[in-house]
């Protein structure tokens, strides 16, 4: 089991703070690297380092960009599924297997 690592920063009076080294190190972050945070229903908050390939489409950014905004104004509107929405879901896709990690095939690019 891989050990796990705490770290604290400190806001500024503009909200800013400096990522500690050992963050920096384990997602080897450099000078003007983005980072991604995800936060999750509970108020628990993933850093990670951002994706390249998100960065590239901007229309996907600032569709991101709106779903984060609302969800942090508008927490109440969140739901979760459903358990006939998800019966349905699976009555339509049936058996089909998907490798989210195959990689896409030239027209599927």
């Amino acid at each position: 089991m891989a050990a796990t690592l705490e770290a604290e920063s400190t806001l500024t009076d503009r909200y800013q703070t400096t990522v500690p080294e050992t963050v920096r190190r384990a997602l080897r972050l450099r000078k003007r690297d983005k980072i991604r945070y995800v936060i999750r229903p509970g108020g628990e908050v993933v850093l990670t380092r951002a994706n390249d390939a998100e960065a590239d489409d901007p229309v996907l950014g600032h569709f991101l960009g709106f779903l984060a905004h609302d969800i942090a104004t508008h927490p109440e509107r969140l739901q979760s599924l459903s358990s006939s929405f998800v019966k349905r879901v699976q009555s339509l896709v049936g058996e089909v297997k998907v490798d989210l990690d195959a990689p896409l095939s030239e027209e599927d690019e």
